[in-house]
């Protein structure tokens, strides 16, 4: 896919679900919720062993769901990450030898950043889009907006993720800066454990309906 694709992808549905996923035989249910709810897309997370497995069924399965890897916090994980087939990677951290060796590779990838120097390395290694992470814990909307005035004038855009939810999304989504939200509330672990279908689609309806909403407006 080529990277302008996967932008226009990723800005369409506004909202990326981040998912640490322990059993995989729950992957084509999870994946069917989240695509009965308007939103085919989903980072799943190597917080688990079960990461890379999920990755692939669902590559395998449901080819309509745009897929990421995240937590990618070494090159092996990386590899896996673009091995398994996910079309991209997120990082909670900036790691100068991942970077390196995505672009190697062609494998996109969003490191995540926080402070205006490590904004500053995005921007030398040539990224365009970065993980604003812990979002809430380090300021929010009014934290990114500041630290990221300075770059406006490059096009840099953002994925902020950490404390956002279906009450504080829009304050995210209508500044223009920000590509998609990640967003941990709309499919989270127990969820899954427990088998809760009809609650993840009702979340990520929610937030297809929100983006639909405010995107709109633009």
């Amino acid at each position: 896919m080529e990277q302008k694709e996967l932008y226009a992808k990723m800005e369409k549905y506004g909202v990326i679900p981040v998912i640490a996923i322990e059993s995989p035989e729950l992957a084509l249910l999870l994946a069917d919720s989240l695509i009965e709810g308007g939103l085919p897309v989903a980072e799943i997370t190597f917080r688990t062993q079960a990461g890379g497995e999920v990755i692939k069924i669902l590559k395998k399965e449901k080819p309509e769901i745009l897929l990421g890897a995240g937590t990618i916090l070494s090159k092996d994980n990386l590899i896996h990450a673009y091995e398994s087939g996910a079309e991209f990677g997120v990082a909670p951290g900036f790691n100068q030898d991942i970077v390196e060796k995505a672009k190697l590779i062609g494998f996109p990838f969003f490191p995540g950043v926080m402070t205006p120097s490590e904004i500053d390395s995005g921007v030398y290694a040539g990224i365009k889009i970065l993980k604003f992470f812990p979002s809430e814990a380090s300021g929010g909307i009014a934290m990114l907006k500041a630290v990221s005035a300075p770059y406006a004038h490059l096009g840099i855009k953002y994925i902020p993720t950490g404390g956002i939810n279906i009450n504080n999304l829009e304050d995210y989504l209508k500044f223009d800066r920000v590509l998609a939200v990640g967003g941990t509330w709309i499919a989270k672990k127990d969820m899954i454990s427990q088998k809760r279908w009809d609650t993840i689609t009702e979340n990520a309806r929610q937030v297809t309906n929100l983006v639909s909403r405010i995107r709109g407006e633009k």
